[in-house]
């Protein structure tokens, strides 16, 4: 994977439609992505991505035969270290939290530039999580609302003893969707530093992504949308 060794990650894309999967494949080959292989329904993907292993997959939600979420859940329960990246015509939030209890690490309309596409396959290969910031606002509102928790299923639990002020600072941060840079710039650190931070509060916390941090940071009251965090810090 990208992290680890400095290649490119291995995608597997899945799409009923031959002319979407064609032009990720030409958009993501030549930004030097290697696509491994390509799956016109959502059992397809399955089978592909457990003889492929490959590093993301790019999910259409709407497939025959098996649909992207389901496919989605069972791809990552027999490959966990595989990251998805959901991408769909259709900007409706019960997809969002669905996808997000099925373990999927990104979230992209299917009208995102060729640039953006390839930057957010290099980005969940990394470990980080992926969400379109349109579809973000709106997931962070029905976390508060508390209407989300009985889509996304069991809770992640966690004990927040574990971390250290400085790191319930960033998973503070983490929650109000900052990325990197940004929490360098808020927190006046460099991001080395905070990438280490955020290592760190994933280790302790058993996280695997942002998606789960941003999560976690709701369902314990470490955010609130509109409002202030648990340390009093304004939030917008």
């Amino acid at each position: 994977m990208t992290a680890a060794d400095g290649t490119a990650p291995r995608v597997l894309i899945a799409d009923d439609q031959t002319l979407i999967r064609t032009g990720f494949r030409l958009i993501l080959t030549a930004r030097g992505i290697t696509v491994v292989g390509e799956a016109a329904d959502g059992a397809e993907a399955v089978a592909e991505a457990r003889r492929l292993r490959p590093d993301v997959v790019l999910m259409d939600i709407r497939m025959p035969a098996m649909d992207g979420l389901e496919a989605t859940r069972r791809i990552l329960e027999r490959t966990p270290q595989c990251r998805v990246l959901i991408l769909t015509t259709f900007d409706l939030d019960r997809y969002v939290y669905t996808a997000l209890s099925a373990g999927a690490s990104g979230f992209l309309l299917k009208d995102v530039t060729p640039e953006h596409l390839a930057a957010a396959v290099r980005l969940v290969d990394t470990g980080d999580a992926l969400l379109a910031p349109s579809i973000t606002r709106r997931l962070v509102e029905r976390f508060a609302s508390g209407a989300a928790s009985a889509q996304l299923g069991p809770s992640v639990h966690a004990d927040l003893a574990a971390l250290t002020p400085r790191e319930l600072e960033v998973l503070t941060l983490l929650g109000r969707g900052l990325s990197n840079l940004e929490l360098a710039a808020e927190l006046t650190l460099s991001e080395a530093t905070v990438k280490s931070h955020v290592a760190r509060i994933f280790a302790k916390l058993a996280l695997r992504d942002r998606a789960q941090a941003v999560v976690l940071a709701y369902e314990t009251g470490l955010v609130r949308p509109g409002g202030l965090g648990a340390g009093g810090s304004p939030q917008g």
